[in-house]
């Protein structure tokens, strides 16, 4: 019968593969074979970056909480294993019975020691979807796990990189109040012998507490971003530093986009999706079959007394005893809840297929953007350092001219502030660069790749 019936086992219906374009829209930076690998942010060529990742790897919390989920679903994937297999349970009891009356006395004792063994027959296949479904969402558990480790590590780098930036616009802020202080020093020189007037003394005296303003609110968002950066690593704020000053001992790594169809087994969140959908579709194999009918069965062995226990015929003394048993169970009303528990499936597979869609649209969009930022950021490096060039330059012969009583004021604190901007402007811009190199290492999965064997559980 059980042969006969396999036969009618309900299977899982494949997910059409998604159509994909040929290639990424935004201009490529890199080749094919440049494709991101798991130690990533070793390319930027910052030890201290390096040690910092590898222990946020190993100390921080939302990482610690993903792999505790883990296990969870690992254990769960076991328990719905177990239901494949027949369950084997050894059990003894004792029973001393005793009475009296006008017949006399009587005592006995009963007892027994016993195997006992119980099996569903899975015709429909309903124990092996739950199973499969258990095994998928374990699958799923270990992607989230590594998309947490990989925004943990991309938020790791992004924050070094900000409080690399601040540092360097606070040493930039601190060159421009000098600046403006060398500049203030001129002007009072001048204003002492009278070729000076009040309003230009006092304009630089405003624009000199201008550029001094900066430097508090500069070291207000460093300490802000190395706490940040302590949290993400595990750590406690306090007595956290970070020893490097600026971004100028960095490398900007050249990365490769690859093909989209790639991605589906280069993100960690497509990968998610994608066995939750799995999990999904055994989950509406296993409502569907618990429509049919359901065969238990049992058996029981061992040691007993009386040997026999029966209504008719009772066997006295210790003896060997086999109970075997078989029972056939379909529902005939339940007022639809069965029906109702297939809806439900269906409905979250049918949920599932959009979000499986969503995750792959939206990782193609995170490339997109990703590129096309470090494509324009690029475009603009040559007019953001020809700028601070032009900048200083100016500034530099406003300030002589000025000094030799052949230039205006107004010319000197215009070019003044035009330099200041440009070189805060241009730190701002490198920090882009950097932080748009990680969203594309982030973007194309940081190195990850989907499993090429299943899971112990799902094999």
């Amino acid at each position: 019968m059980g042969l006969l019936a396999a036969g009618c086992a309900l299977h899982e219906v494949e997910q059409a593969p998604p159509t994909l374009p040929g290639t990424f829209a935004a201009p490529r930076i890199g080749t094919e074979a440049s494709w991101p690998g798991k130690n990533w942010y070793q390319e930027f060529g910052s030890p201290e970056l390096v040690a910092l990742i590898d222990q946020a790897s190993s100390d921080n919390l939302d990482l610690s909480v993903a792999r505790a989920r883990v296990a969870q679903a690992d254990a769960r994937a076991r328990q719905a294993g177990a239901a494949i297999l027949p369950s084997v349970d050894a059990g003894g009891n004792g029973n001393y019975l005793a009475g009296h009356s006008v017949n006399g006395s009587a005592h006995e004792t009963d007892w027994a020691a016993l195997l006992s063994a119980s099996y569903e027959v899975d015709f429909w296949g309903k124990n092996r979807a739950a199973a499969r479904s258990a095994s998928r969402l374990a699958d799923a558990s270990r992607a989230d796990r590594d998309t947490v480790a990989l925004t943990t590590l991309a938020g790791v780098a992004d924050g070094y990189f900000q409080v690399l930036s601040l540092r360097e616009r606070l040493a930039i802020a601190t060159l421009n109040l000098n600046a403006a202080q060398k500049l203030l020093d001129i002007i009072q020189a001048r204003f002492d012998v009278g070729l000076s007037n009040p309003v230009e003394l006092a304009s630089q005296k405003a624009a000199l507490a201008t550029a001094g303003l900066v430097i508090p609110e500069l070291k207000r968002q460093e300490a802000e971003a190395l706490a940040a950066l302590a949290l993400l690593l595990g750590r406690a704020p306090e007595q956290f530093s970070v020893e490097s000053r600026s971004l100028d001992a960095l490398f900007e790594p050249t990365i490769g986009s690859g093909i989209p169809a790639e991605l589906l087994t280069r993100r960690p969140d497509i990968f998610m999706a994608e066995a939750n959908l799995k999990a999904a579709n055994a989950d509406v194999l296993a409502a569907r079959a618990a429509l049919y009918p359901s065969l238990s069965l049992t058996a029981s062995g061992g040691v007993q007394n009386p040997a026999l226990n029966a209504a008719v015929i009772s066997l006295s003394g210790a003896g060997p005893t086999l109970n075997l048993g078989a029972s056939l169970t379909q529902t005939i009303f339940d007022h639809g809840r069965l029906q109702a528990v297939r809806a439900e499936a269906q409905a979250k597979d049918d949920e599932l297929v959009a979000a499986y869609k969503a995750a792959i649209l939206s990782a193609l969009g995170d490339v997109e953007n990703a590129l096309s930022s470090v494509s324009r950021l690029q475009d603009a490096r040559a007019l953001q350092e020809e700028n601070v060039a032009q900048s200083e330059r100016a500034f530099d012969g406003a300030t002589l001219r000025y000094k030799a009583g052949s230039g205006d004021f107004l010319t000197v604190l215009e070019a003044q502030r035009t330099l200041y901007a440009a070189r805060d402007q241009f730190s701002q811009y490198r920090f882009a660069r950097f932080q748009a190199l990680v969203a594309l290492y982030k973007a194309l999965g940081g190195g990850w790749q989907a499993p090429t064997t299943p899971t112990k559980e799902s094999r």
